[in-house]
């Protein structure tokens, strides 16, 4: 038996028909898309993916780089604020411009913080050991260790927030820093202003040794008349040393009056320093009526001579201390100088006190 050969019948595609797709001019056939398989839509549809990823992650890195900028931009501001605690702080690398001692202000500012905050942080200087210098805010870190001190509350009052500038910059431009902060407040005093241009000159950390230079360096936002005011007060300073215990509230009509006595007559700074150094326990109020009566004796007392001496007429004056009373006695005059209000005295009584004075100096 033989097998019968089956033939199938094959339609071989015309000439035109055999071109590959990708390079035929002709235009597809309009109708359905070809249905691709699973694993070719898995593949276009992962494709897809990845080019969204690759986009998303390029804006991503845009923002990151822009946002890192912004970042060394304010650091260098020092507008980057952090909480830093207050036994990481340091003082004293720049000699403050506020002096020492009392300040009634401080009892305010710390009833302000601690009813509504710091609305100001201070600035800091970051330092190589991990430590801060102040830079300014002096009275708010004082504010702060108080309110430490009173509560013992070290998670709100250990740490107060501060802008951190960066390591590098000069010694004078973090002087200028706090003294431009200080320029604007009402209460800092031509003493003090005068105090730190001197402290400044003397500092061997900075270049400039001359005080007026130094005004002219570390106010260089002040006006001409305020710079020299200041320095008009360095000389009173520089006369008048240590013994002048109150400097910060000598009256800016009082300094300039002494200066001018004091270049006028330049024994008379070596008399207002016997006197200071009198005073035991001094108060504002008695080294300011010290500094007024010295000034009153100038208009009394002869100039030192300068040619052969001339007799010259003049008034006698005693000035004592009673108490807490200041007294100068001269001719035909008794003045008592003390700080109480004797206006709310009675006056029947201030007559009998003062007869019984009179009677007994008959």
């Amino acid at each position: 038996m033989t097998k019968k050969r089956r033939t199938f019948a094959i339609d071989l595609p015309d000439e035109e028909d055999s071109i590959p797709a990708e390079i035929d001019p002709k235009p597809a056939p309009s109708g359905p898309a070809p249905r691709r398989s699973p694993m070719a839509a898995a593949i276009s549809e992962n494709a897809a993916s990845l080019r969204d990823r690759k986009a998303l992650e390029e804006r991503i890195r845009v923002e990151n780089d822009a946002l890192a900028a912004e970042h060394v931009r304010m650091k260098k501001l020092g507008l980057i604020v952090d909480l830093v605690p207050l036994d990481k702080v340091d003082t004293w690398k720049l000699v403050r411009d506020r002096a020492s001692g009392d300040d009634i202000e401080l009892t305010e500012l710390v009833t302000s913080i601690r009813e509504l905050g710091l609305s100001n942080p201070i600035r800091l200087e970051a330092r190589d050991d991990g430590r801060y210098e102040l830079i300014q805010g002096f009275r708010r870190l004082s504010a702060f260790k108080r309110l430490l001190e009173e509560t013992g509350d070290t998670d709100k009052w250990g740490a107060i927030p501060a802008g951190i500038l960066p390591r590098g910059e000069d010694l004078e431009g973090l002087y200028r820093r706090m003294v431009d902060e200080n320029l604007v407040r009402k209460d800092i005093s031509f003493g003090e202003m005068a105090t730190l241009a001197l402290n400044y000159a003397r500092d061997p950390a900075t270049a400039q040794n001359d005080p007026d230079k130094a005004v002219a360096e570390l106010f260089a936002s002040a006006g001409y008349q305020k710079r020299s005011y200041i320095r008009n007060f360095i000389k009173l300073v520089e006369r008048l040393g240590d013994d002048l215990q109150f400097i910060q509230h000598v009256p800016r009509s009082l300094g300039l009056s002494l200066v001018t006595a004091l270049e006028e007559r330049p024994d008379l700074a070596l008399h207002i320093r016997g006197v200071l150094k009198d005073l035991d326990n001094r108060s504002v109020t008695e080294e300011l009526n010290a500094l007024r009566d010295a000034l009153e004796d100038l208009t009394v007392a002869p100039p030192v001579a300068k040619t052969p001496a001339v007799k010259r007429s003049g008034k006698a004056r005693t000035v004592f201390q009673v108490g807490q009373a200041k007294c100068t006695a001269s001719n035909g005059r008794l003045e008592i100088r003390m700080d109480r209000d004797f206006s709310t005295l009675d006056r029947q009584r201030l007559e009998d006190a003062l007869r019984h004075m009179l009677d007994g100096l008959q």
